[in-house]
């Protein structure tokens, strides 16, 4: 039997579910007066994982940003060959005289073998240049990924048909196969070979490179949410207004589309950050002595038999951030999707 509908002089009465989604426990008026943002952050809150994987990566990019500074305050640099300045640091075998890697109130975490340079500073500028150039990429990945994928999945057509051949070529490539064999071969058109290749124009191929064969995932998973979009009533509506399709582009379509542009994003860094760590390992990207993870972990590579404190400062670094960017992720993901189930 239906059961009665009430009058509407009576009044309605509050069932328990009603009450959670108007009032929640702190008094604060419920989710159905919070913008998706809100939302977003209530959720991130929550998630005690994403907050401390959030803080940890907050912490390497300070102390990215700060490396000079606190390289000033601690009085060392990266470049200053300590154990053959200074007697007494290296023994004969070119190892430090000093246990765990020659580490004291000196040297936080000691020096390295043959030249005697102090780990710390040297691992806080690798930190450094591997995320600027890291977070380079990412941007330039985002930013075509963004507009190739809207174009094609918005115009249609030949453009789309275009861009999915191209998307198709990139995505069949054996990128770090790629990357390694193509790297020296583009500094070579710019430095012959009997000159020093100048460390910036090492970076330009880099980002350069890296970018060229990145954004071919985002694109097509945005041009798979404009396909889906452009059907929608809002843009038919906004169409039959006389909208420009500019303006449907900035107005209509990228609001909708900022949740996978930011996971993207979080995905990319990381995947951009042992990239270029392994591509310097490898001898294709920065070299020594400039300041690199890759290179850190390349050179104390040569001498972890001997004295595994050299690599266990870069490796456990880069291993916290990737695993933390990765659960930041993660955890945004879930506080932007809606359908989350907490």
């Amino acid at each position: 039997m239906t059961p009665p509908t009430p009058s509407a002089a009576a009044p309605l009465e509050v069932t328990d579910e009603t009450e959670k989604k108007s009032i929640t426990s702190d008094g604060s008026k419920g989710s159905e007066s919070r913008s998706p943002g809100q939302l977003a952050w209530r959720r991130f809150k929550r998630d005690r994982t994403g907050v401390i994987s959030a803080i940890i990566v907050i912490f390497f990019f300070v102390i990215a940003l700060a490396a000079p500074l606190i390289a000033k305050l601690y009085g060392k640099d990266p470049y200053t060959t300590y154990g053959l300045n200074t007697p007494g640091l290296l023994g004969d075998n070119g190892f430090p005289v000093r246990p765990n890697g020659g580490m004291s109130p000196d040297f936080w975490f000691g020096i390295d073998p043959q030249l005697g340079r102090d780990v710390f500073t040297f691992l806080l500028y690798a930190i450094r240049n591997s995320l600027l150039i890291s977070v380079a990429i990412t941007l330039f990945v985002v930013v075509l990924g963004v507009v190739v994928g809207v174009t094609a999945g918005y115009m249609g057509g030949k453009t789309d048909w275009f861009f999915g051949r191209v998307i198709d070529i990139l995505l069949a490539f054996p990128q770090q196969l790629f990357f390694v064999a193509f790297t020296p071969v583009v500094v070579s058109l710019f430095v012959p070979d009997n000159e020093n290749t100048p460390t910036w124009l090492v970076v330009v191929c880099l980002v350069g490179l890296l970018t060229a064969f990145g954004w071919a995932s985002i694109a097509r998973l945005l041009r798979g949410q404009v396909l889906a979009l452009r059907e929608r009533e809002f843009v038919e509506a906004a169409k039959v207004t006389g909208a420009s399709p500019a303006r449907i582009i900035f107005k209509e379509l990228l609001p909708n589309l900022w949740t996978p542009i930011l996971i993207q994003g979080t995905l990319t860094l990381p995947a951009m950050v042992t990239t270029e760590a392994g591509l310097a390992f490898l001898g294709v990207g920065l070299q020594d002595p400039t300041p690199d993870w890759g290179v850190m972990i390349g050179y104390a590579a040569k001498f972890y038999q001997d004295d595994i404190t050299f690599l266990l400062f870069p490796g456990v670094a880069m291993v916290i951030f990737v695993l933390a960017f990765n659960l930041l992720g993660d955890s945004m993901r879930d506080a932007l999707d809606p359908k989350t189930k907490r």
